[in-house]
């Protein structure tokens, strides 16, 4: 029995925010496509990830009539809790670009959202689909195949393919090696990400101290991601629950830190990579298909929702204003505010990190980095420049 066919616009590969972002965008210009992800539904709705929209992201979906569907009545005021060496310093960098803020608001609950919007649109959304490949991208029409959970094998004829689908999915192994320039950088630490029934703190929390960076933040009234650096080499095994609580509560200096039930924990590959361009043939690869960054700064799904937010014009003014412009220059501009971001978490990461166990930098790194995050708290031009990177505006 042969393939079933379906012929669509755009095939997007991966339903994640960016791939999720943009299916909502295209149906909102007629352009017609379909989503195909390998996980299930339910796997995607609770994915638990970044939890923080920049400024220029509820702007966007401002601008598409989507904000009070997908952030609602979400929102955040600005301040950050740095812990150093157990002494409590607050940064009030909102007050430094008033008027535009971020909002706090958990990967998964815009995940939902986006479902929730695009079933109702009709749009065509696949799950649990098995053995994704995409084929013929530097021709005219291209193809995404897999084989659906009844066995049956299927083909999206389109004419465009966006790869939404990760630093690991099929979309970017589609094109020739050679094509693309990959930009890498270990930044030679991890970090163990630990999901805890826990109360979250007031304020989000970075905690440096010679022990080793730690973080806590929200992530639902009763929930607390947190963050704990240690060796990349190292194996969650060796990280049972009594060590992870009784680490947290040196790192963050709280003896009374509240605990609770721990739900996830995974250790981090701090590791940054760029592809460039982003684009091959017919196919354009958004969000962490292109670029990978760490997650300091909340970055990573930011920057997905702005390549979706740039795909979603370009395609529209191809397909229904016959202008490719804006789709040839899909990459440079992309990554023209990619490389600024990662710029950026490089800069964070290095005074996190280095301002606290200087086993790795050294000494004389570590006070330089002390010195940063003292302009950071106390000189006002280093604050506003943190503000606007930290917010989305710069």
């Amino acid at each position: 029995m042969g393939a079933r066919v379906t012929a669509t616009t755009v095939a997007i590969v991966g339903a994640g925010p960016s791939g999720l972002t943009l299916a909502n965008l295209l149906h909102r210009c007629d352009v017609p496509c379909v989503v195909v992800e390998r996980q299930s539904i339910e796997y995607v709705r609770q994915r638990q990830r970044a939890g923080v929209l920049e400024y220029r992201a509820r702007q966007m979906f401002q601008e598409w009539g989507l904000a009070d569907r997908i952030i609602g009545g979400a929102s955040f005021d600005g301040v950050l809790e740095f812990r150093v060496d157990g002494q409590r310093r607050l940064l009030a960098y909102a007050d430094e670009v008033a008027g535009r803020a971020q909002c706090l608001i958990p990967q998964q609950v815009v995940v939902q959202r986006l479902i929730a919007a695009l079933v109702e649109a009709g749009g065509d959304l696949r799950f649990n689909a098995a053995g994704v490949a995409v084929h013929d991208v530097d021709g005219p029409r291209p193809r995404v195949t897999y084989r659906s959970a009844d066995g049956m094998q299927h083909a999206v004829e389109c004419q465009y393919v966006a790869g939404c689908d990760g630093y690991y999915g099929p979309s970017r192994m589609s094109v020739p090696p050679g094509v693309m320039r990959e930009y890498s950088y270990d930044h030679g630490i991890g970090w163990l990400t630990v999901l805890a029934d826990a109360s979250p703190p007031r304020y989000p929390l970075i905690a440096i101290s010679e022990h080793g960076y730690a973080g806590q933040f929200a992530r639902g009234p009763r929930a607390s991601r947190f963050y704990l650096q240690c060796p990349p080499t190292d194996d969650v095994a060796a990280w049972p629950d009594d060590r992870v609580w009784e680490q947290l509560r040196l790192r963050l200096a709280d003896a009374d830190l509240p605990t609770g039930p721990i739900t996830e924990k995974r250790v981090l590959e701090m590791r940054s990579a760029v592809f460039e361009p982003m684009s091959y043939g017919r196919l354009y690869l958004v969000g962490d298909a292109a670029h990978v960054i760490t997650p300091i700064g909340g970055k990573g799904m930011n920057l997905a929702l702005y390549d979706a937010d740039m795909l979603a014009r370009a395609l529209r003014g191809c397909v229904r204003e016959g202008s490719g412009q804006l789709l040839r220059e899909y990459s440079a501009t992309c990554l023209r505010r990619v490389w600024r971001y990662q710029e950026f978490a490089r800069w964070m990461s290095e005074m996190v990190h280095d301002a606290g166990d200087d086993s790795l930098a050294g000494p004389f790194r570590r006070q330089l980095a002390r010195a940063r995050l003292e302009a950071v708290l106390t000189v006002p031009a280093t604050r506003r420049m943190f503000a606007e990177y930290q917010i989305g505006v710069a």
